[in-house]
């Protein structure tokens, strides 16, 4: 599998391949695509208990908030989203990792669900965490992590639970 570096990102949005709506160039890196943080989060009630299991809803144990800025306190635990809709066709994969800037703040934008599956055509949700010791606002429209694209070896589509995914 091959990475797809800022020439080859650039041709492949202007064919129609990968579609990022919306768009802007400004965001395309040497191996990478910035996406901006949405104003819609989920916050966690801080009381009771979650059972794990595979059928356990996330949205039955959070609330939908729309704000332009929300306050994450030490410790604190919300799901996020991206401002971008991505779509990758079915021999492109893709990967969703933080930004350095704001890891050195101790904030992670991705608990472990970085993975883009080929053909997806969706936004991201974000599972953000503060490390830090301190409350962390976030502001929505800010560039909160990257994308990396990679070629695969054969083609996919995925058409699991969370292909139209939402907050």
């Amino acid at each position: 599998m091959t990475i797809l570096t800022k020439d080859k990102l650039k041709k492949e949005i202007k064919k129609g391949n990968i579609k990022i709506e919306p768009y802007n160039e400004e965001n395309v890196g040497p191996a990478s695509i910035d996406l901006t943080l949405d104003n819609k989060f989920r916050t966690y009630d801080e009381k009771g208990t979650i059972i794990v299991d595979e059928n356990t809803d996330f949205e039955k144990h959070t609330k939908l908030v729309e704000t332009d800025e929300i306050k994450l306190k030490p410790g604190g635990f919300i799901l996020g989203i991206t401002k971008e809709k991505i779509t990758l066709p079915n021999d492109m994969c893709g990967w969703l990792q933080g930004r350095s800037r704001f890891a050195r703040l101790g904030l992670s934008v991705h608990i472990t669900a970085s993975f883009l599956q080929p053909g997806i055509s969706n936004k991201q949700v974000l599972e953000i965490f503060n490390a830090n010791s301190k409350t962390i606002v976030l502001k929505s429209g800010t560039k909160i992590c990257q994308l990396i694209i990679q070629k695969t070896k054969g083609r996919s589509k995925y058409d699991g639970k969370f292909k139209d995914q939402r907050l």
